[in-house]
Formats: structure tokens, sequence, C-alpha cells
């Protein structure tokens, strides 16, 4: 089992292509492209987002709170052998600075660990330590899988700087069912075409030079999650649906409330 801890300042952004073709050459005097981006392309990113049948950890998280944090599966490869490891990947944010641990795991040893709190292989203090965090978090929040998303990357980083990053994010695609890692026929897609989320990513202050063609180009920074925003969508249509409890832990049913004359 494998760890990475991350913690650093992240903006979005959303810009067009045409802004991308425009900013490609002054970035790339300063930044070089991830080595997953083999040939000057992108790289597909699989994620699986878990929350409670009531979606509350999403509620909480689009209230805007100081801190806030979530937990995905991630995978850089469409996988569907239990034998199979992922990333399962706990992201927190506390006024502003994001924060993500994360270990591999085999798909087999996912519902166990979610489902019944066992916890997978380790064979490192480190590895141990984050996944008693993951227990944790999956003890006080009993989640399921609630949003697959997948979407093609391009993603640079600082030359003199490693950890300086930036990413371009297009072709979002989202479900709610169907939770395997890789494309499917009921994907939706919530960017329009020709449509970007640019992400910067940096443990200290921004560079001049980025500060300075940010400006020049009129790109702000705008909060935007992919969960998050789908979760906006279907909460405006209706098309969530609520698991309510009594006090004796019976599940209530909306259609047995009957209105008052």
């Amino acid at each position: 089992m494998a760890i990475a801890t991350f913690k650093r300042y992240e903006k979005k952004y959303l810009i067009t292509k045409e802004k991308l073709d425009e900013i490609m050459p002054i970035l790339l005097e300063y930044m070089d492209l991830d080595p997953f981006c083999i040939g000057g392309k992108e790289y597909r990113i699989y994620s699986i987002y878990y929350d409670t049948p009531n979606h509350d950890i999403i509620r909480q998280n689009s209230s805007k709170p100081v801190y806030k944090e979530k937990m995905r599966i991630r995978s850089y490869y469409d996988r569907s052998d239990p034998e199979d490891t992922v990333f399962m990947e706990l992201k927190k944010k506390s006024n502003g600075v994001g924060n993500k641990r994360r270990i591999k795991i085999k798909l087999k040893e996912i519902e166990p660990f979610v489902n019944e709190g066992i916890l997978p292989e380790t064979k490192d203090y480190l590895s141990t330590q984050v996944a008693k965090e993951l227990q944790y978090f999956l003890k006080m929040n009993k989640v399921r899988p609630a949003l697959y998303v997948q979407y093609d990357r391009l993603a640079l980083f600082g030359k003199e700087d490693k950890d300086f990053r930036m990413t371009f994010d297009r072709n979002l695609h989202t479900r709610r069912n169907n939770f395997v890692l890789g494309e499917q026929p009921e994907d939706e897609c919530i960017l329009p075409e020709n449509t970007y989320i640019m992400e910067i990513k940096i443990l200290g202050s921004m560079p001049l030079w980025l500060s300075k063609l940010l400006s020049e180009h009129e790109l702000y920074s705008r909060g935007f999650s992919k969960y998050g925003s789908v979760y906006k969508r279907d909460a405006a249509e209706h098309n969530l649906t609520y698991e309510l409890e009594d006090i004796n832990g019976n599940k209530i049913d909306f259609n047995d409330f009957e209105e008052e004359n």
C-alpha cells in the first residue's frame, strides 16, 4: 500500500479553449508538461465520490464552511479486476488550504472497508495511519457511492518549483449509478464544449509572472466543485432522493404525509 500527502492552495477558473491556446505558450516558458501527458496529450481521470444517503457531505461542503472534507476513489486507468489497485483519498480544506491524503487499495477491499470498517492490508506505519483516518471518517459518516466523475486532464508543473501545478480539465462526464471505473452509455456531460476547468495548485504565493498573465487575460478565480455543481443542479431540479427515519430508526416515506386542513 502506498501513501501520498499534499497540502496547498487551490484556485479554480473556467476558461475556453481559445483562451487556453492564447496563454499556453507563456505557461510553457515557466512550466513543463506532466509526464502523464505523453506526447503533449491529455490523460483521463476516473473518480467515484462517496456521500451519505441524504447527501450530508456535499450539502455541508456547498454551504462554504471554514472546514470541509470529502472522500473519493480515484484511478488513472479504467479498473474492473478485484485485484486492481486504485487510490482512496480523503480531501480536506481549511481556510482555503487543501490537504489530500490517500492510500492504494484493491477494488475487492473497498466494500468491506466502507461498509464494515475492515482495514485494508498495510505495509508501513504511514499507510496504516492514513487508513485509520479513513476508517474514522467512515465510522462518522455512513457513506456509499454517490457520483461517478470522469474527465480528461492536461497538467503542467513548475520548472523551478515542482510542487507548483496547473491543470486543465475538460470532457467532464458524470452519472449517479453503475459505479464502475470507465465510460458508460448513460454518462452526462456537464461542461460546455471547448470549456476547461483551470486549477492553480501551489504551496506558497503565486508567481509574479502568473499574476500578470491572469490579469492581462482577465481571468478571475471562481469556486467550482465537480461534485458540487452536479449536486446543485440535481437539487434545483428535484432529482435527489432522501431517506428519512423516525426516532426509532424506521424509514419514513414522504408519501405518508398528509396535508393539514
